[in-house]
């Protein structure tokens, strides 16, 4: 069952009913007066993992959710943008950070708080970051230096455990992973 955080029509502003509308399989905020379904759905943050050599980029993070810990630059996507072009503003706008846009890299999906997280991978064309107001600090990590115990999210740790492995290999695959609930 769908989270009830619809309370009016967004068309009339009448009060809405909740129930399984003809023909769908699932409960939803119905209007009474017009008529009108309205339906939840799922959130799409997308970012990147920023790499030169053999390190990553991380940003430590001056807003909460998870203030003061380590993430990938990435955020919600924003209409009238690809996923590509918001993860690339997300990346300037977290890290100040250029750089060259790669292959999808992850796709993760948190059914419990209604989120897809997508990551590409993006190479950095320089060293010089310039953060936003969102980020603490902005720094380059090998994998033996990432504060693995000060990850703000288990899709970032799930992303770089991939992307680490992946270097090891030689060979950058595609990800599609489940994040569950509670967390194993």
């Amino acid at each position: 069952m769908q989270r009830r955080t619809i309370k009016h029509c967004r068309e009339c502003g009448a009060a809405v009913d909740y129930r399984t509308p003809d023909g769908d399989t699932r409960e939803r905020a119905v209007c009474p007066a017009c008529g009108s379904v309205h339906y939840v759905n799922p959130l799409v943050v997308v970012g990147t993992v920023p790499y030169i050599d053999d390190r990553v980029l991380l940003c430590k993070r001056a807003i909460e959710p998870r203030w003061g810990r380590w993430t990938l630059p990435a955020g919600f996507m924003e209409l009238d943008e690809t996923m590509a072009e918001g993860a690339a503003r997300e990346t300037d706008e977290e890290a100040g950070a250029q750089i060259a846009m790669g292959p999808l890299f992850s796709t993760l999906s948190i059914p419990r708080v209604g989120q897809v997280h997508v990551f590409y991978l993006a190479a950095l064309q320089s060293e010089a970051f310039n953060p936003g107001p969102e980020t603490l600090e902005a720094r380059l990590f090998t994998e033996a230096e990432v504060p693995w115990d000060e990850l703000a999210f288990l899709t970032v740790r799930e992303t770089l455990l991939r992307y680490f492995e992946d270097r090891r290999r030689g060979h950058f695959g595609m990800h599609d992973i489940d994040i569950p609930w509670p967390p194993r």
